[in-house]
């Protein structure tokens, strides 16, 4: 199991990973593959990373096979978190040259963690397999340097614990987990499914009822926080919530980043889980570690405003294109936000500044035919 792990990261630390099967370049990767003593292990038959993935995927891989512990308390301390942006290629495979220049703009910026395959970077439109690549993609890049929180959740217990035993034995440092939704459960159903998936490592649980359809009440975090992986919770009900919270001696991340200046300076959080930052990790840093600063949140405030004029991560994704960092490629049923909101964007990037944002390109506005709608990838 162990040499088989190794020889899977050491295949998805490339890019050619994510080539399609064919490729000449990932063929001859597979074939041959050098370890750091210098013996080769050579394959009997080319098979894609996607096979190879799908073909063990159920089989269990425990806690004892992390390969990048990390303590709770390490996860607990992280003040600015992004949910980064998973950019496209035209025919709606992951841009991995695109996808690890924002990682770089994310940890040269001051991002101490990032979520991967969230709501933010569009797990829900991943299978397993392109969502376990992913997460290790970003371990064995950047896990050196940044904390690599893989997004393992579902309404499906089995499904989380499966997928979060195989995104820790690919060395994700912490997991996120959801409540499950659409098939709502009880709240001590809340409570097995939670842990069920605790016992493996870190985890942050993400409560946003707007999406599940479920509030998770503090009953129930109350009793999950005995359970000593539990690392905190990405709180999107509002600052006397997460004052509740803090008071409890619970660590808190704001998942609202048009409240999460007051929900650091002022009700006590940690920090943010962010979207806003993918665009300005600079001035989110910031606006979470130099202190209450009321001026500059104000000055953020209508991009922030801007980003959820429509479900998250539709305008981050039409912003992101704007400014040159991604290419134009939205994975259905997403679609860019109207021409419009577009205009808008550039108006804000001017009053904010275009060197406060991410990429070095001139912010343009796209026309309607600029962008690529892919419904199968």
């Amino acid at each position: 199991m162990a040499s088989s792990l190794l020889l899977m990261n050491q295949i998805l630390s490339s890019p050619d990973a994510f080539a399609a099967p064919s490729s000449p370049v990932l063929g001859r990767r597979l074939k041959s593959i050098r370890h750091a003593g210098g013996a080769c292990v050579r394959t009997r038959r080319w098979t894609s990373p996607v096979a190879a993935l799908v073909q063990n995927f159920h089989l269990p891989m425990r806690s004892l096979e992390v390969k990048n512990r990390t303590s709770v308390d390490d996860i607990r301390s992280l003040r600015l978190i992004t949910a980064i942006k998973t950019p496209y290629l035209p025919d709606g495979r992951f841009d991995l040259e695109a996808y690890d220049s924002l990682m770089r703009m994310q940890i040269f910026n001051g991002a101490e963690g990032v979520i991967v395959g969230g709501t933010t970077g569009e797990g829900q439109l991943m299978s397993w397999d392109e969502h376990i690549m992913l997460i290790a993609h970003t371990v064995n890049c950047f896990g050196t340097t940044i904390k690599v929180i893989g997004n393992t959740g579902s309404n499906s217990t089995g499904e989380a614990i499966h997928a979060t035993e195989q995104g820790f034995a690919v060395g994700m440092h912490a997991a996120l987990h959801i409540n499950p939704y659409y098939g709502k459960t009880s709240m001590q159903g809340l409570v097995s499914h939670f842990e069920s998936v605790l016992s493996m490592g870190p985890t942050i649980i993400y409560n946003v009822p707007s999406r599940t359809g479920q509030d998770i009440p503090p009953s129930v975090i109350q009793t999950i926080t005995q359970n000593p992986n539990m690392a905190g919770v990405k709180e999107c009900m509002g600052n006397e919530r997460i004052k509740g919270y803090v008071d409890q001696g619970i660590v808190i991340w704001s998942g609202n980043d048009d409240e999460c200046h007051d929900s650091r300076w002022t009700f006590g959080a940690t920090g943010v889980i962010s979207v806003t930052s993918n665009l300005v990790p600079g001035l989110m840093k910031e606006l979470m570690v130099q202190g209450q600063n009321l001026s500059l949140n104000s000055k953020l405030m209508p991009l922030m405003k801007w980003l959820f004029k429509e479900p998250n991560p539709i305008g981050l994704n039409t912003a992101l294109a704007q400014l040159g960092v991604i290419r134009p490629v939205f994975r259905l049923p997403y679609v860019p936000l109207p021409l419009a909101s577009r205009l808008e964007f550039v108006r804000i990037v001017e009053a904010l500044g275009r060197e406060n944002f991410v990429g070095d390109k001139d912010v343009q506005v796209l026309d309607d035919d600029d962008f690529t709608l892919v419904g199968r990838y």
